[in-house]
């Protein structure tokens, strides 16, 4: 069986983060292992608080993955600090890590950022240069870009000057006002548009870590990167499309939408 891991925080309601990572990586047919970079206590109305892991016990943890069951993949979502970021880069560089996706969570929906000035620069630096793709939002790729991102055009410049100054793939998703939900594949071989179709459902949390989450686990199996990107995009229109209503705020997806037989069975009332 093919493995995968995921570097990220914890998402206390499991909605986003290495709960969401875990049950997309398992349902999309690979052995999902984890190291954690922080705690979170929250749930769909928000995030209350955060708990950072010391980077000493994050290399541990990654110690006893690679020196064990060594991962065909590794996706790395949202990681808070320049400390904690040095420390993934020096180990995904002293195993040799393969079929790296790098989530590189800076901005929210709502524009804010998220990362400190030294952890953008320490993401820029040590841990871009070790991705296979990266899959920024739009306000992620003008940041990264220094363009201003308006149009389809703009997408595909943003995206190549993205790509060459780290020399990477490069996933720029739609949205975020631009293109709807059409997503832009760089590749130093040329450009691919995704074509997708907007899903009217409010409960959207945790899209960002699922994508990358279910491109990383495609790309362990052996798929190319094109095929991994249009899997995974396949997978989340389905864990959107089975409109799942939990909490009172932006809700999760049902990561296993896909499950059927007997142990998805409930009890007969």
């Amino acid at each position: 069986m093919k493995t995968a891991l995921t570097i990220a925080g914890s998402d206390s309601s499991g909605g986003a983060g290495i709960q969401a990572d875990l049950k997309t990586m398992t349902v999309n047919g690979v052995y999902a292992m984890s190291a954690v970079t922080a705690l979170t206590a929250q749930n769909t109305t928000g995030v209350k608080d955060i708990l950072e892991v010391p980077p000493a016990f994050l290399k541990t943890q990654l110690d006893c993955i690679f020196s064990d069951i060594p991962p065909d993949a590794v996706k790395t979502g949202m990681v808070s600090s320049a400390e904690l970021i040095a420390a993934i880069s020096e180990k995904l560089r002293q195993y040799g890590a393969k079929n790296v996706v790098v989530d590189p969570v800076m901005v929210a929906t709502s524009g804010s950022r998220l990362l400190r000035e030294d952890a953008v620069d320490a993401l820029k630096d040590q841990l871009l240069p070790l991705a296979t793709v990266i899959t920024p939002n739009i306000p992620e790729a003008e940041l990264l870009s220094g363009l201003s991102i308006t149009s389809p055009a703009e997408m595909e410049s943003a995206a190549a000057a993205i790509g060459q100054q780290y020399g990477c793939a490069v996933l720029l998703k739609g949205g975020h006002r631009v293109n709807d939900a059409n997503d832009l594949l760089w590749q130093k071989s040329g450009s691919l548009w995704f074509q997708g179709h907007r899903i009217d459902n409010p409960n959207t949390h945790g899209t960002g870590c699922t994508l990358s989450s279910a491109i990383a686990a495609n790309l362990a199996k052996g798929f190319s990167l094109e095929s991994s990107v249009e899997r995974a995009k396949s997978y989340l229109s389905g864990a959107l499309g089975a409109m799942l209503n939990l909490g009172h705020g932006a809700g999760p997806m049902d990561h296993a939408f896909d499950i059927k037989g007997e142990y998805r069975t409930e009890a007969a009332e």
